[in-house]
């Protein structure tokens, strides 16, 4: 399992040089700030739904999933249909409340609600989280794929070669070229994991029977019991909730694609057209690594799984496609993550420190914090290596970090009560039990899966934000927060919540 066919390795090559051509033709246009960081707000729903998808699905789904499934079955499917529903909830609570303020950063909304320093603290997290995790995360994963199909890389180089890459064309082209190329990533990675998942099947002759025959019993359950090493089902209900609302809603990188659209119309449609395709990868990724434990049962890494499904079981050609959309995902993340953490360094710090830039010159400084950043992540990534896994490594990350801003953020949306202190207060409180308990971890003092580690400093924060409010009775940035006017929503969009909400439930309890 080490080299491809040449009609792969063309295959491969022709889709380089199409990214190319695409942020050759989008840098044309001398972006300025506005287009740089949301492409002038003019994305139409199938873009931002298509761009929402591929920026998600790089290591975290076509790396990540399939290892996980491998090693420990479906369950880490939860993390997908989880995603579904708050991608809705965020269409329709969330969503025409941010557009309605026409920020350019989820940060910016913070400041708006609440003050300066919160809106500083988000931006500053988010950075750090866009870079360590997703950029080095993303840079990562495309290196392992690499160095699994062309002799003689090393991890190393390959993360920078990467970077190089993904950074020259996203600082050219700025979101539309993320978007717009984001659009051919997910059409070829859809097409190429539908056939790979077909072939797999065809091991077992496409007969559902000879799967369960095959696989433990326990690999294809989604829900687990409360002690199961993998997600238990104390975590789905009150973790992934919480890691799937700061993913899809606060993540600049993610909800940068929605602050992009043209319109409410289009950004609804566009999250829920993403709702749907975040329905799929348990079909497409995730099956296929469970079914891929008696397939190759003695593989060294679980990381490697999709990849070796491709090398053991493509075809000539076909496993170059599915390679360029595996790439092509990985990329996207990662020019994803890069364009987001630039705004909000150029956006949330730059400008507020130096508002007489031009639109002109905050572009230049958003590229230059584009190869900064990825420079630093591309030393950070082989790193990676030394954890016990991508999946993991991204997920108790986001675990330990995210849970009092989602707390703070969502009282800010949906009550008046808490004031600037109160939000700034409870926020360091929280994140003071987080790395307490962080600690109390790495020494094995405590032994809580990170999915309820999520759930309970959601819920601690909370309680200590209504404390905060109480004690300090500050009055809040009143009309800033939730409306109910902010809700008006076309039709379409609500009957579309609607049927998602049926289709999710429909396929969990099949899966059940």
């Amino acid at each position: 399992m080490g080299v491809l066919h040449p009609l792969d390795y063309g295959v491969l090559a022709a889709y380089v040089v199409f990214v190319i051509v695409v942020g050759v033709l989008v840098a044309r246009r001398s972006p300025d700030s506005d287009e740089l960081f949301l492409a002038g707000r003019s994305l139409g729903f199938g873009v931002v739904g298509l761009s929402l998808f591929a920026s998600n699905i790089s290591s975290t789904t076509l790396i990540g999933l399939p290892g996980a499934a491998w090693e420990h079955g479906i369950a880490v499917a939860n993390y997908e249909w989880m995603a579904a529903l708050v991608l809705v909830f965020s269409a329709v609570f969330v969503v025409p409340m941010l557009l309605r303020h026409r920020v350019t950063t989820i940060p910016q909304w913070l400041e708006q609600r609440f003050d300066a320093r919160m809106r500083k603290y988000l931006s500053g997290v988010a950075i750090f989280l866009s870079v360590v995790l997703d950029t080095a995360g993303s840079l990562y994963a495309g290196a392992v794929v690499l160095d699994l199909f062309v002799p003689g890389l090393t991890l190393g180089w390959t993360c920078a070669g990467i970077a190089v890459f993904v950074g020259l064309y996203t600082a050219a082209g700025g979101l539309r070229a993320v978007a717009y190329t984001d659009v051919m990533q997910v059409i070829v990675l859809m097409a190429g994991s539908l056939m790979l998942t077909v072939i797999v099947f065809g091991e077992f002759d496409y007969s559902w029977a000879n799967v369960k025959a095959a696989i433990p019993d326990d690999h294809l359950s989604l829900i687990r019991p409360l002690d199961d090493a993998a997600l238990p089902w104390l975590g789905t209900l009150i973790g992934l909730p919480v890691l799937g609302f700061y993913y899809w809603t606060m993540n600049q990188y993610v909800s940068q694609r929605v602050l992009a659209a043209r319109d409410q119309a289009a950004a609804g449609y566009g999250a829920l057209l993403a709702a749907f395709l975040k329905l799929l990868p348990l079909f497409l990724m995730v099956l296929p690594g469970a079914m891929a434990i008696s397939l190759l049962p003695d593989l060294d890494r679980a990381d490697s799984v999709f990849p070796a499904l491709i090398a053991e079981y493509a075809p000539v050609g076909l496993a170059g496609l599915i390679l360029a959309g595996l790439l092509a995902a990985i990329m996207s993340s990662i020019d994803s993550a890069l364009n987001s953490a630039s705004t909000l360094i150029s956006v949330d710090f730059v400008l507020p420190r130096r508002p007489n830039t031009t639109p002109q010159q905050l572009a230049f400084i958003g590229r230059g914090v584009t190869f900064g950043l990825v420079a630093f992540a591309a030393v950070w990534a082989p790193a990676i290596d030394n954890f016990p896994g991508l999946f993991a490594y991204l997920q108790q990350g986001f675990a330990y970090v995210t849970p009092p801003l989602v707390a703070v953020f969502l009282l800010g949306v949906f009550t008046q009560r808490l004031g600037a202190r109160g939000a700034l207060y409870a926020t360091l409180c929280g994140h003071a039990v987080s790395a307490a308990w962080f600690v109390a971890t790495q020494m094995g003092l405590l032994d809580v899966h990170f999915t309820i580690v999520a759930g309970g400093l959601f819920l601690f924060t909370l309680a200590v934000a209504w404390g905060w409010s109480v004690t300090l009775g500050e009055s809040a940035n009143a009309g800033v927060g939730y409306v109910r006017g902010a809700i008006a929503l076309p039709a379409g969009v609500k009957a579309g919540a609607l049927g998602l909400l049926a289709l999710t439930v429909t396929l969990v309890l099949a899966f059940w």
